[in-house]
């Protein structure tokens, strides 16, 4: 099950913190509970990219998106992702989540979170492909910028092995090859 009651807390939190700028990092607390593991008494790969969550849209809170899109009514996606897992995370230990915006193109925005666990390793990162929605399909990032209040040319330039990927994205066959 989605963790509707923990995403509500983080977002009721956040809203006593203080904005934060586009390019600011949002830290965040969070126990991995026995519900999150595998049968290795690990945190699950898959509830991994859930937990996630948990950084993204209380840092969107901060920053003034989740006003937007409200007033907007648009809403979000993630469009890909690429996560990288180094070392365990077993029940109960405690982990702090690093989330930031690392910048944008004409279509998607690309956010990069980190889990780090009280003994300051890296246990795993993510990077995100995400864009905003309407009734329609996508929204333009220059038209939610626009939204935003924030002048487009203020992105840095993507780090090269964003970009890389990026690349490799777009090479990627799509559809995928199905037996039939």
């Amino acid at each position: 099950m989605y963790p509707f009651f923990r995403l509500f807390k983080d977002v009721w939190k956040s809203r006593s913190l203080p904005p934060m700028g586009l390019f600011d990092t949002h830290v965040s607390h969070h126990l991995c509970m026995p519900w999150d593991l595998d049968m290795w008494n690990e945190l699950n790969n898959g509830r991994t990219l859930t937990l996630y969550d948990l950084g993204r849209i209380p840092m969107a809170q901060r920053m003034g998106l989740l006003e937007v899109l409200r007033r907007e009514k648009w809403g979000l996606t993630v469009a890909g992702s690429v996560p990288r897992y180094r070392r365990r995370v077993r029940g109960f230990d405690r982990i702090e989540m690093q989330t930031r915006l690392i910048g944008w193109d004409h279509r998607f925005t690309y956010i990069e979170q980190s889990m780090w666990k009280s003994n300051g390793e890296c246990s795993s990162q993510i990077v995100l492909r995400t864009a905003i929605t309407d009734r329609n399909g996508m929204v333009p990032t220059d038209r939610v910028a626009e939204a935003l209040g924030v002048d487009m040319s203020s992105a840095p330039e993507l780090p090269e092995w964003v970009a890389k990927w990026i690349d490799a994205e777009a090479a990627r066959p799509w559809p995928p090859h199905r037996v039939t």
